[in-house]
C-alpha cells in the first residue's frame, strides 16, 4: 500500500524502476551494473546471503560491485556501488542513480499525484503523495551520498519522448540535467555525478532511497548516513542474522539438509513471511490470519520474542462472535471476513505451541480487545471492510476459548466439521457453500487443536475442556465411522453428501492432507495410519519429477464444483500440483510415524537445492533453489518446474518437519529435549 519504487510482479520482462548507470565521459558508453536495464556481457555473478545481496559485473574496462542491503534500525535502503579501473588509462565516468516514485499502491494510479522538490538544506531529492490517506505527510528521499552535481524529477526529459531505459535520452546526450521539480511531472529521482580513477583505481558511490515520517526527519537521515560507518552497518546486519539462525546448527552427511536448515528456511520465514510479507509473485504486506501464526512456529526456538506480539496481534482481530479477519492490512486495519473454517484453530494451536515451549502462560492473562463488524449475510463468502475495535477486552485464553467453541458449533449431519467457505486449501470455498459440506481434515486439525489447548482450560474451566475433549472423541469417532475408504482417509463431503478424496470420486481420489493430519494428530487409528501414509507413497510421490502431489488427479471436468481451485489448469497448484505447504506435513508425518528413513529421503525429494545440482535441472526447475517455492507443477511437460517462490508458510513446516520431526529437538519450558526418529 505504499511502495517507494515499482513492484512489476512481471516474471518475463522484469522490468526496472530504480536502478544505477555508469557513462564513460570518453566513449559515451552507458551500462549499468545489474543485468538491467543495460548490464554489459562477460562474466557476472549474483550472490545472496542473509541481509544482502551483491552483484559483480565486468564491462569497458570497469570492474563493479554492487552492494544491496537495508540497516537494522533505519527505513531506507542502500546501494552501495564499487568501482575499479582495470584499464590501462584513466577512465571519467559519470555515475547516475535512477528511480521511479510509486508512494502507493500502483504507479498508474499515484503518479499524478506525486510532488516532488530538491531538498536545499541537503542536496537530496524528496517527495510526496498528498493525495494518500494514509501516508501523504511522509518524506521518500533518495541521495546519491552527497557526492551529486546534476539532478531532475522529470521522467520525460530523462528518459525521452518514445526512449527506453537502456540509454535514457538525457543521460546519453551528456547534457546537464533538466532540474525540474514539483507537481504535474512524470515522477522519479535522478542523481548524477563524475568521478575519475587512474589505472588500478577505485572509488565508491552509495544510492540511498528512504521514507521518513516528515520533512525534519528525511533531512537528519540524509545528513547522518553520509558519514556512517557503513561497513560497520552492515556487520550488524549479518551479525543478527548469524544470531538468530545460528540458534540451532547441524552438522550432518547430508551437505543440502544442513544448508536448508542451518539458514535458508529461517530466512525466508523471518525476512519474508513475517517482516515483508511479501515476495515477487505475491505484493501483499497483509498478514493472514492462520499464515503468520503458522510462520511464528518455525521461530519458537530462535525468536520467541517475536512470537509472543503476534499472537496478541492475531487475536486482536477476533470478532466477539468467534471468526476472525482472515487477512488484514495492518496500517489501516481493513481486512476481510470470510467463511474460512480452520482460522479459529490455528490461534488456539499456535497459542498452545508457543506456551509449552516458552513456559510462558502469563500471556494467557493478557487483556486484548475484539473487532466489531457487521456479519455476512447468507449469501456472502466473504466481505472486505474496516471494523471497530470494541471497548471491552477479554484474555488471550478467553480469545482462544472462544474460537474453539465456535469451532465446536460447526459440526455437519454425519458428527465432521462444516468445511464453510474452504477450510485449509481456501480454493475448495464452493464444496460446501450450502452450509452442509463437511471437512476430514478439518476433524484432525480441531482434535489436534483440542487437545493441545485444553489443557489450560482444565484449571480454569474443567466442565468447557471437557466438553471440548468429548466433542473431539466424537468427532475422532465419526472420521473412523464414516471417512474410511479402504486405503487411505476420505477428504471431504458436498453439500449433497458427495464424498470427495474418495477411490469411487471421478476426480481427486486421494487428497494427502486427510492422510498426514491423521497422523500428526495423533488420532487416526494407528493401523489405518500407516495404511493411509503407504497410499500417499503410492499414489502421490512422484520420485521422477521430485515431487508430492497434493491430490490426484486433478479437478478438470468433474459434474460437481469445488470452487476456484478449478480455475488452475490441472497440475499446478492447489490443482493437483505440489502444493509445498502440505507436501511438508508429509515428512513430518513419516518422522511422527518413526520412520526416518522415510522422512529423510522426502525431505530430500523436497530439497530445492536437489531441484537445481546441474546446469540443466537449475534450467528446468526456473526458481531460486535455495528457498522453498510454494507449488511445483506435476504435468508433462512442465513436472518439476517450479512456481512462485519465498512467501510460502511451507519454509516455515520445512524447517519444523527437519528439526521437530527428523531430529527430535524440543524445547519446553527449561526443558530441551533431543529425541531423532
Amino acid at each position: 500500500e505504499n511502495q517507494l519504487t515499482p513492484w512489476s510482479n512481471d516474471t518475463v520482462a522484469d522490468p526496472p524502476g530504480d536502478m544505477l548507470y555508469l557513462r564513460c565521459l570518453d566513449s559515451g558508453s552507458i551500462w549499468s551494473p545489474t543485468f538491467a536495464p543495460a548490464g554489459p556481457g562477460g562474466a557476472r555473478i549474483t550472490r545472496h546471503g542473509f541481509g544482502y545481496s551483491r552483484f559483480h559485473a565486468f564491462g569497458h574496462g570497469i570492474e563493479s560491485d554492487l552492494l544491496v542491503h537495508v540497516p537494522l534500525d533505519a527505513p531506507l535502503r542502500l546501494a552501495r556501488l564499487t568501482l575499479h579501473n582495470r584499464s590501462a588509462t584513466p577512465r571519467t565516468l559519470s555515475v547516475t542513480g535512477y528511480a521511479e516514485w510509486v508512494l502507493g499502491g500502483a504507479r498508474s494510479k499515484t503518479a499524478a499525484h506525486i510532488v516532488t522538490e530538491f531538498d536545499a538544506n541537503t542536496g537530496a531529492l524528496f517527495a510526496r503523495n498528498p493525495f494518500d490517506p494514509d501516508n501523504g505527510t511522509r518524506i521518500a528521499f533518495a541521495d546519491l551520498g552527497g557526492t551529486q552535481t546534476g539532478w531532475t524529477c522529470d521522467r520525460a526529459a530523462f528518459v525521452g519522448h518514445g526512449g527506453n531505459l537502456a540509454a535514457p535520452a538525457e543521460l546519453a546526450s551528456g547534457r546537464p540535467l533538466s532540474a525540474a521539480c514539483g507537481a504535474g511531472f512524470d515522477p522519479c529521482a535522478v542523481l548524477t555525478t563524475e568521478v575519475t580513477l587512474p589505472p588500478g583505481g577505485s572509488c565508491e558511490i552509495v544510492w540511498t532511497i528512504g521514507q521518513a515520517a516528515d520533512r525534519e526527519t528525511a533531512q537528519a537521515l540524509v545528513t547522518a548516513w553520509r558519514d556512517i560507518d557503513l561497513d560497520a552497518e552492515l556487520a550488524r546486519t549479518t551479525a543478527q542474522w548469524r544470531k538468530t539462525l545460528g540458534t540451532i546448527e547441524l552438522h550432518s552427511p547430508d551437505r543440502a539438509m544442513d544448508i536448508m536448515l542451518n539458514g535458508w528456511l529461517l530466512y525466508q520465514v523471518l525476512g519474508c513471511r513475517v517482516w515483508g510479507r511479501a515476495g515477487f509473485y505475491q505484493a501483499s504486506g497483509a498478514y493472514g490470519f492462520r499464515d503468520q501464526l503458522q510462520d511464528g512456529g518455525a521461530l519458537l526456538l530462535a525468536r520467541p520474542e517475536l512470537v509472543r506480539p503476534h499472537l496478541l496481534r492475531a487475536a486482536g482481530r477476533q470478532f466477539h462472535e468467534g471468526d476472525v479477519q482472515h487477512w488484514w492490512l495492518p496500517e489501516s486495519g481493513r481486512g476481510v471476513r470470510t467463511r474460512i473454517s480452520d482460522d479459529r484453530g490455528w490461534l488456539a494451536l499456535s497459542v498452545a505451541d508457543y506456551v509449552d515451549t516458552t513456559g510462558d502462560v502469563a500471556v494467557l492473562e493478557t487483556p486484548i480487545p475484539f473487532l466489531v463488524g457487521r456479519e455476512l449475510a447468507p449469501h456472502e463468502h466473504d466481505a472486505f471492510y474496516l471494523p471497530e475495535t470494541s471497548a471491552d477486552h477479554a484474555s488471550l485464553y478467553t480469545h482462544c476459548a472462544l474460537a474453539l467453541d465456535q469451532s465446536v458449533a460447526m459440526t455437519g449431519d454425519l458428527g465432521l466439521p462444516l468445511i464453510g467457505g474452504g477450510d485449509w486449501n481456501d480454493g475448495m470455498n464452493r464444496v460446501g457453500e450450502g452450509g452442509r459440506g463437511m471437512s476430514v481434515w478439518l476433524g484432525w486439525h480441531l482434535i489436534h487443536a483440542i487437545h493441545r489447548f485444553a489443557p489450560f482450560a482444565d484449571s480454569r474451566e474443567p466442565e468447557r475442556a471437557a466438553r471440548w475433549r468429548a466433542h473431539a472423541e466424537a468427532v475422532r469417532a465419526a472420521i473412523e465411522a464414516v471417512a474410511w475408504d479402504g486405503e487411505w482417509y476420505r477428504r471431504a463431503t458436498y453439500d449433497d453428501g458427495t464424498w470427495l478424496g474418495s477411490a469411487g470420486s471421478d476426480e481427486c481420489q486421494i487428497d494427502s492432507i486427510a492422510q498426514t493430519w491423521a497422523v500428526i494428530s495423533g488420532a487416526g487409528d494407528p493401523a489405518r495410519a500407516r495404511q493411509a501414509m503407504a497410499s500417499v507413497d503410492r499414489y502421490l510421490v512422484d520420485r521422477t519429477a521430485r515431487l508430492v502431489k497434493l491430490f490426484t488427479p486433478p479437478f478438470e471436468h468433474t459434474t460437481h464444483d469445488p470452487g476456484y481451485i478449478r480455475s488452475y489448469p490441472p497440475g499446478l497448484r492447489e490443482n493437483g500440483g505440489q502444493y509445498s505447504h502440505a507436501a511438508m506435513w508429509t515428512i513430518l508425518a513419516k518422522a511422527r510415524l518413526g520412520d526416518g528413513r522415510g522422512a529423510v529421503d522426502l525431505f530430500d525429494l523436497l530439497n530445492p537445492i536437489n531441484h537445481a545440482r546441474t546446469a540443466t535441472e537449475a534450467g528446468h526447475y526456473r526458481v531460486e533453489p535455495y528457498v522453498v517455492a510454494a507449488d511445483i507443477y506435476s504435468v508433462a511437460p512442465h513436472d518439476g518446474r517450479g512456481g512462485w517462490t519465498w512467501y510460502t508458510g511451507a519454509a516455515g513446516w520445512m524447517y519444523r518437519a527437519g528439526v521437530e520431526g527428523i531430529l527430535g529437538l524440543r524445547r519446553t519450558g527449561g526443558r530441551v529435549d533431543l529425541k531423532p526418529c
